[in-house]
């Protein structure tokens, strides 16, 4: 996809909103480098999933994502000689247990979801690995006192040297002519070793060794000879306990080694996992819909609202600021025209009714929700090609036209039938004769060479491209003459009017000066004006029965779409119940089951299938309860 135009339509801020709703790290890297394709395969793949995960989270709670972190860079340090550390270990056992997790959430699927199977069969097994760290690194990320034999062993036997050394020093430390040789009354350490701290004037006094003195000189810090067996106990001790942790971690870290294929695979599934149900999150916070593409070249959408705008009023209500109104427009290409061009007065929605098509039809490439109303339709495009300016690149100068020209240009020689393009402001920048020229021009290519196009333009000339040519016509971005505000509305098949002079007569402009304001509109103008007048209303009846139709359609879909859903619930309940008979069926005395009345695990006692009862026990209580009662404890 044209990296211009990624920028321009604002991808990027589409793409860190999806991340927000990531719940690790690792989907928000995946959202991070989420590009819209041009390939179908991949395209209808993403969309698939994430209708499938849609009715997954109808009937179940989110995913659990607990624990799970990106462990891939730990997974690829483990690669012996190198150890992984113990705190290493246990940020890995936390997120290979929230994969468990969420594979036990995607196990016993209802059918019909083979896009989910497909992403749940991507996650191995990984309980042996979780039990076998368990079993030596704490959720603190120390090694166990247990995590061998003989680490038991050698700890216990150095937490006895350590008694027995910390009671030597307190006995030397209650003895009065010892206590009065010391710079202060307390031991010290001198490395792995404990310490007196000797005054340097009573040198000798004290037999043992010294191995330091302070940096004054007048403390010297001495080993007594009752505690050097001791010390030298505690660290031989400790540097084979140390040599015991390290063959342990070597150990795990080559069993990592040996799944870490399989390690990174299964976190790539998570990646992918976490991004779709982010998808979804996204979709219930804004209102979106899921897509889908035609296959007839056609693009409808209704309802459509522009994401990035979307997310600035949600920010702004939040914070308790006054939100604006983001307003729902409906558009259509490719039905009965294949390009529009809307025209009405500035900042009155033009130009974020094209970037909001743009950005929609990218975002379906994406394989995103979009936010617009249910049944939204959209092309496969091979590019989305844009030539959209801000406010300032507005300003009629020759470097601003040349600058637009050239863009135009580049645009035409790579446009195809399978292209969107849209043009902002089309023949601004220069004379309006010459701009509307150029216009017309190409118009012309694009309606010759080009795919579905949406054009916004201030030149009055360009209206009559729509009256004239079947595949063009004409829409207008609704004004309130009553309050002189824009109402963002997007209207089919009117030509936006020239407000100038309505809105100069409401200004108190007086009725001489606009009689001559109407004089001097051109010939041309007028031919216009009363070509638009003679259509104008046969075009809105049109829009309207069209819009009825198409409602209509919309609630023929979601009809069937709810009995589609009942049917799939149906059949999910009448497995679940068809499963359920067969394990009641095979039901024992002596097996765990749950009585829902009392919430309490009882012991099968009898069972009676011909009554549909169950006798069970209930501590000291036997009762009996309906087949119906009790949930299975085991499968």
């Amino acid at each position: 996809m044209d990296a211009h135009s990624l920028d321009v339509l604002e991808f990027d801020r589409v793409r860190r909103l999806l991340a927000e709703h990531a719940a690790t790290g690792l989907g928000r890297e995946l959202a991070g480098g989420l590009q819209p394709s041009p390939n179908p395969d991949r395209v209808e793949r993403r969309l698939e999933e994430l209708r499938q995960f849609a009715r997954l989270v109808d009937d179940r709670v989110w995913p659990p994502f607990g624990g799970l972190s990106d462990v891939r860079p730990l997974i690829r340090r483990a690669v012996p000689p190198a150890k992984l550390e113990p705190d290493d270990l246990a940020v890995l056992c936390d997120a290979v247990r929230g994969v468990v997790a969420l594979r036990c959430y995607l196990a016993d699927l209802p059918p019909g979801l083979p896009a989910v199977a497909a992403l749940a069969g991507r996650l191995d097994d990984f309980s042996p690995i979780v039990t076998r760290i368990e079993e030596v690194v704490d959720r603190r990320g120390k090694v166990r006192d247990d995590a061998t034999p003989k680490l038991r062993r050698v700890r216990a036997r150095i937490e006895e040297l350590r008694s027995d050394l910390r009671n030597t020093f307190e006995r030397l430390l209650r003895q009065s002519n010892v206590l009065k040789l010391l710079q202060y009354p307390s031991a010290t350490f001198h490395g792995s070793r404990m310490v007196l701290p000797l005054r340097s004037d009573h040198r000798g006094r004290i037999n043992g060794i010294i191995h330091r003195s302070s940096d004054s000189g007048q403390t010297l810090f001495i080993e007594p000879t009752e505690a050097v067996e001791l010390n030298n106990a505690i660290i031989r001790l400790t540097q084979e306990e140390s040599e015991e942790v390290g063959r342990v971690l070597w150990e795990l870290t080559h069993l990592v080694h040996l799944n870490q294929a399989a390690l990174l695979a299964t976190f790539d599934a998570v990646a992918v996992i976490d991004l779709v149900i982010a998808k979804l999150k996204m979709a219930r916070r804004f209102e979106m819909t899921i897509p889908s593409l035609s296959s007839d070249r056609v693009l409808r959408l209704s309802g459509a609202r522009h994401p990035v705008l979307m997310a600035i009023a949600a920010a702004d209500a939040a914070a308790g600021r006054e939100p604006r109104q983001v307003v729902p427009i409906d558009v259509r290409l490719g039905e009965d025209f294949d390009i529009l061009i809307i025209t009405g007065p500035n900042t009155g929605g033009k130009t974020v009714a094209l970037k909001t098509v743009g950005l929609l039809a990218l975002m379906t490439q994406a394989g995103l929700p979009v936010p617009a109303d249910d049944g939204a339709t959209l092309p496969l495009f091979n590019d989305v090609l844009v030539d959209i300016g801000d406010e300032q690149s507005l300003q009629q100068s020759l470097s601003t036209f040349s600058a637009h020209l050239s863009r135009i240009l580049d645009l035409l020689r790579r446009g195809t039938r399978d292209t969107l393009v849209l043009l902002d402001e089309l023949g601004a920048g220069t004379d309006p004769d010459d701009g509307a020229a150029l216009g017309r021009a190409i118009i012309d290519h694009l309606l010759e060479h080009g795919g579905l196009t949406m054009i916004t333009t201030h030149l009055g000339a360009l209206k009559a491209v729509g009256y004239e040519h079947p595949r063009v016509d004409n829409a207008c971005v609704e004004f309130d003459y009553r309050t002189f505000q824009p109402t963002y509305k997007l209207t089919i098949g009117e030509p936006g009017n020239s407000s100038a002079l309505i809105i100069a007569a409401r200004l108190g402009m007086p009725t001489e000066m606009i009689s001559v304001a109407q004089r001097y509109l051109n010939e041309r103008d007028r031919t216009l004006a009363r070509a638009i007048a003679g259509t104008v209303e046969s075009r809105r009846a049109a829009e309207e029965a069209r819009r009825a139709a198409e409602e209509a359609q919309r609630a023929f879909e979601r009809q069937a779409a709810a009995a589609r859903d009942e049917q799939q619930r149906l059949a999910t309940e009448q497995e679940r119940f068809r499963r359920w008979v067969e394990r009641i069926n095979t039901l024992r005395p002596g097996e765990s089951v749950r009585v829902k009345r009392f919430d309490r695990i009882g012991r099968v006692v009898q069972v009676q299938l011909h009554r549909q009862q169950v006798t069970v026990a209930v501590g000291a209580l036997e009762i009996q309860v309906p087949l119906t009662e009790i949930e299975l404890e085991t499968s």
